[in-house]
């Protein structure tokens, strides 16, 4: 089997499991949200190897370094063969924080809040946002 010199970006971050579409990865890279060696790449943009990608979706920001090239997509179990995760652990910590969702309980089975109780919600949520 011969090793792949280049493959387009869109291409290799759909192969890698990035992106679950080609067309997905396209458009992060037409919006410039994706970056290779802090370069923004268009979704024609043809990878070496051994470059740094970072790849913005928000609220975080994720990089990886290459170590091999493919176009055909790969089982989740070998994506490391493929890639070297450099992505910072505060960044990973945006994703908890995201996750968390509200601060408020409601007893199960309450139905949905009247629109006092909703407003009564939004005005703590401001508080504690500082908005």
């Amino acid at each position: 089997m011969t090793e792949i010199v280049a493959v387009r970006i869109d291409k290799f971050l759909w192969a890698v499991r990035i992106f679950k579409t080609r067309g997905l990865a396209a458009s992060a890279c037409r919006m410039g949200r994706i970056l290779i060696n802090d370069l923004p790449a268009r979704p024609s943009k043809t990878l070496q190897g051994n470059e740094t990608i970072s790849i913005k979706k928000p609220p975080v920001t994720y990089s990886y370094r290459i170590r091999k090239l493919t176009g055909n997509r790969l089982p989740a179990k070998i994506v490391a063969e493929y890639l070297d995760d450099l992505t910072p652990e505060s960044e990973r910590a945006k994703i908890k924080l995201s996750h968390r969702g509200s601060f408020f309980y409601r007893e199960k089975g309450s139905g949905r809040p009247t629109k006092k109780e909703r407003r009564l919600i939004d005005r703590m949520s401001d508080d504690l946002t500082g908005i």
